[in-house]
């Protein structure tokens, strides 16, 4: 008994030895806490941690002095949680318990890599090499700055994130490493490790917790716009505060800037100086897409996240690319994160995303899958009832003036569309070695369009007529992409590097249109049937092989061989019958290249380059000669130059159509249906970089040549039983010109950023076939601006753009005729104006956006709000014509109106 009860005593000694620690509180190794604070001084920060967590903090006044904490931490270990605290204080701690925390100043605080080394160099005019990465994720980062400080040697990282410095002034100078988004990195370098396979790393702005308010983020920018003659670099995580529908839009962000048609609301397809969006080259991972609007043009085909860098060339681009007249996207996809597992989502009004990425075998590889799909919620039909006011009709008689043609009696009816889409990323990259990277790519993107409708007498008004008719129309439109890319990168050593590429890329689009129109008169009634099939069909098989020769360090020499076989199929039929046009195209595009950069006493950049192609269906050789200069007048001033001859062999035809809207289609040029379409680029400007500011001006003139239109706009040869019709001859060929200057003043750095953009361009085509002077291409816009701004607030990010362009020429009818067919059937064709005789209404509206971050549960957020068209601007898409028994209906199309969209997203890093 005596025993059990000295161990009962015992155990209730501990027992109360043990509460009475707990009452104590734990120890600070085992301790979390949370905490919120809005602009505090430091020492009154510690005073309400003494009170609420039971803390004594020892410290000396006058070195907390002056700081001021904001900043919100959810419930983490002390430790963790007084690092962040602490951050960029210059101040430390350290931990005695049973409470205490003991701050002092920090003996190495400030001391940076600019800073004298502490060691002496044992070796002079080196050449180093390395891998730049994101330090979270492990990515590498493309087509960054390498700079030695102090001197004008400097390179770009490649595609892979590798560079290459050669006449190194010693091992211990530093280098400066800039990549826009990410804090700019100083590097020392020290004899004791390897000028050979560095590694640095860089952290993405924003990404770390502010731990006191000193000064603004001074390497935060949206866009760089300064690297180059007609070159634009810009990060998906750089755009993500820009106003949008809810979800981060790389083209649309593209499409803000001066050059690129900000008003073409309709297609996120980019019309760059003038041109039109099939003579961009878009690259994915090195595949090309051949279309890149989702919904209506609304949303780019491209989920932001699963890229991490775009490189633009709005002209003048180098000997590398080819097959296109007006300009160079380059897209670099996510490897995905070789450090740890991540996933994220984002929700809007419209569409929901997610990604996850992995590292696998052991951290050599890497892996990302990321995928998209509208829905059908209430805001999204109300975006569409907005887009057309479906439900109002109402009849007119035009009278002429007004910008609208005369002579006719017209009705309007509106049209409400619906539409989804999705797409798929995915890929994965193996690291065999220090030497070899193999990479495979994915992409696949759809959508589907009903613009199905219904019409009686109703789209007449209450004008009397004297018949009565219904149609049921069927109007089901599809179309995608599909690529994919298999790259093997191989360091040879540290001057050589090479790319051999094998892709795949597929688009298609069809769509089915019918109409059963039934009309009752007082004397009779009848039936007509109509209608159309126009099926479109690329297959794009490319080998490619891209080779990078450092041959000193002012001399780079680049060299390569690209080959695609394309077979595009295109079918448009009417009435299930008559087929109008049937062409299946096949040819192969085999070109080489070269291309030597030179940089001279460290004032001048020259680039001079050749492109020769051989095209099997012609079976020519194509030259194309490519020159560039930069002559730097002084650290701020800058001269800059290029000319550059293209070819496009596969091209984008606009098939005029006045009664339904034009479309669309991709062949492949013979050069006698349809000539090699050619253009010739000039440009010259200089830009003005100084501190936070940077102007930029550029002037272009494009001489255009082999232009090709398809219309049915022209009278059929006879009329009555024998009329015939010779589709063939509805190809038309030209010329143009496009010419312009552009403005650029931008605000880099600090809490405000953003710029304003302004454009003064004109676009005329001369084909013989409309005339014998000069027409206003469909994409002219005489006058455009824009103006972007980002402000940052703390945890919030407040974004604005405006834009205000010229309206769009088109052409309209002014009467028309019946000619009967083969068939038994008859069509109407429309008498119409000169070509693009007349313009819409100027296009302008303003969006909003406000973003918020957060941590949540040891994971990033943000939510937010979009205002798309802030004011309800009406702008107009365009017109659509057809004859109903003795009328001439006019649609009117337009575009987006007031719409908001909430937004929020979600990762684990």
């Amino acid at each position: 008994m005596k025993n059990q009860g000295a161990t009962l005593g015992i155990g209730l000694l501990v027992l109360l030895l043990t509460l009475g620690g707990q009452l104590q509180g734990q120890s600070l190794a085992d301790k979390r806490i949370k905490y919120s604070y809005e602009d505090k001084a430091l020492d009154m920060v510690f005073f309400d941690l003494k009170l609420g967590e039971r803390l004594n903090f020892e410290f000396d006044a006058s070195d907390v002095k002056g700081i001021v904490i904001n900043q919100t931490i959810p419930r983490m270990p002390l430790e963790e949680a007084l690092g962040y605290l602490l951050k960029g204080t210059g101040l430390i701690f350290e931990l005695q318990e049973p409470r205490t925390i003991i701050i002092s100043k920090d003996p190495n605080f400030g001391k940076t890599a600019l800073d004298p080394s502490e060691y002496t160099a044992t070796r002079n005019n080196i050449s180093i090499s390395g891998t730049l990465k994101d330090k979270a994720s492990g990515e590498t980062l493309p087509y960054a700055a390498v700079l030695v400080v102090g001197t004008g040697n400097g390179v770009s990282t490649n595609g892979d994130g590798y560079f290459t410095l050669q006449n190194v002034p010693s091992d211990t100078a530093v280098l400066e490493v800039q990549y826009l988004g990410y804090h700019t990195e100083y590097y020392r370098l020290t004899p004791e490790n390897t000028q050979k396979d560095l590694r640095i790393e860089m952290e993405v702005i924003g990404q770390q917790l502010e731990a006191v308010i000193v000064i603004a983020e001074q390497e935060e920018q949206l866009l760089k716009a300064s690297t180059g003659v007609s070159k634009v670099s810009i990060t998906p995580a750089a755009i993500a505060t820009l106003p949008s529908f809810g979800e981060k839009d790389i083209f649309r962000s593209l499409q803000l800037l001066p050059g690129i048609s900000g008003s073409n609301e309709s297609s996120s397809g980019l019309y760059v100086r003038g041109g039109t969006p099939d003579q961009n080259l878009i690259l994915f991972d090195d595949f090309t897409v051949y279309h890149v609007d989702h919904l209506f043009g609304f949303f780019s085909a491209f989920n932001s996240n699963a890229i991490k860098d775009v490189q633009l060339y709005k002209g003048g681009f180098g000997a590398k690319y080819g097959g296109r007249l007006s300009s160079v996207v380059e897209l670099t996809g996510k490897d995905g994160n070789s450090q740890s597992f991540n996933a994220g989502m984002g929700l809007s009004l419209l569409s929901i995303n997610g990604f996850i990425e992995s590292p696998f075998a052991n951290g050599k590889g890497s892996f990302l899958i990321a995928g998209r799909r509208s829905f059908q919620s209430s805001f999204y039909s109300n975006l569409f009832n907005d887009f057309t006011d479906s439900g109002t009709a109402n009849a007119t008689t035009n009278t002429g003036g007004g910008g609208r043609p005369g002579g006719g009696r017209f009705g309007q009816q509106e049209v409400e569309p619906s539409s989804y889409f999705y797409d798929l990323n995915g890929k994965a990259t193996y690291r065999l070695n220090d030497k070899d990277i193999l990479s495979l790519s994915f992409y696949n993107g759809q959508d589907h369009l009903d613009n199905s409708r219904n019409t009686d007498n109703s789209a007449f008004g209450n004008r009397n007529v004297d018949f009565s008719f219904d149609r049921e129309n069927t109007d089901l439109t599809n179309w995608g992409n599909w690529g994919s890319a298999l790259k093997w990168s191989r360091r040879w050593n540290d001057k050589f590097y090479s790319n051999l590429n094998l892709s795949y890329s597929n688009y298609f689009s069809e769509r089915d249109r019918s109409d059963i129109t039934s009309v009752n008169r007082t004397d009779t009634s009848f039936t007509l049937n109509n209608g159309s099939l126009e099926y479109n069909n690329l297959r794009d098989y490319s080998l490619k092989l891209d080779n990078e020769w450092q041959l000193t360090s002012n001399n780079r020499f680049d060299f390569g061989f690209q080959s695609s076989y394309n077979d595009i199929e295109y079918l448009y039929r009417q009435n299930d019958t008559l087929d109008i046009l049937n062409r299946v195209d096949q040819g192969l595009v085999s070109t080489l290249y070269v291309q030597d950069r030179q940089t001279i006493a460290q004032k001048w950049i020259l680039t001079g380059g050749l492109r020769t192609t051989h095209y099997s269906v012609t079976n020519k050789l194509y030259v194309e000669p490519r020159a560039s200069m930069t002559y730097l007048l002084s650290d701020a001033v800058k001269l800059k130059g290029a000319w550059g001859k293209y070819n496009q062999f596969a091209t984008r035809i606009v098939r005029e159509d006045i009664q339904q809207g034009s479309r669309d289609f991709w062949l492949l040029a013979d050069d006698q249906t349809v000539p090699i379409s050619s253009a010739t680029h000039y440009i010259l400007g200089a830009s003005y970089e100084v501190g936070s500011y940077l102007f930029d001006v550029e002037m272009y003139r494009k001489n255009l040549d082999g232009l090709s239109e398809y219309t049915t706009r022209f009278t059929p040869s006879g009329f009555g039983p024998n009329a015939s019709l010779d589709y063939e001859e509805f190809f038309y060929t030209g010329s143009g010109v496009a010419k312009g200057v552009e403005v650029l003043a931008q605000k880099k750095l600090g809490l405000f950023t953003g710029w304003i953009g302004y454009t003064l361009g004109q676009v005329k085509y001369d084909f013989d076939a409309f005339g014998d002077e000069p027409f206003y291409a469909n994409q002219d816009q005489t006058h455009e601006l824009k103006l972007v701004g980002n402000y940052k607030h703390r945890n919030w990010t407040f974004g604005a753009s405006f834009i205000y362009a010229s309206g769009r020429p088109y052409t309209a009818p002014t009467g028309f005729y019946e000619v009967p067919l083969l068939d038994g059937s008859t069509a109407s064709f429309f008498e119409v104006s000169d070509k693009n005789a007349y313009r819409l209404p100027a296009y302008h509206r303003l969006d909003l956006s406000s973003t918020y971050e957060f941590d949540l549960v040891r994971s990033k957020a943000s939510f937010g709000l979009s205002v798309y068209n802030l004011y309800g601007r009406k702008n107009l898409w365009y017109k659509e014509y057809d004859v109903v028994e003795g009328e001439l209906l006019e649609t009117n199309v337009s575009l987006l109106g007031f719409t908001p969209s909430l937004f929020f997203n979600w990762s684990l890093r």
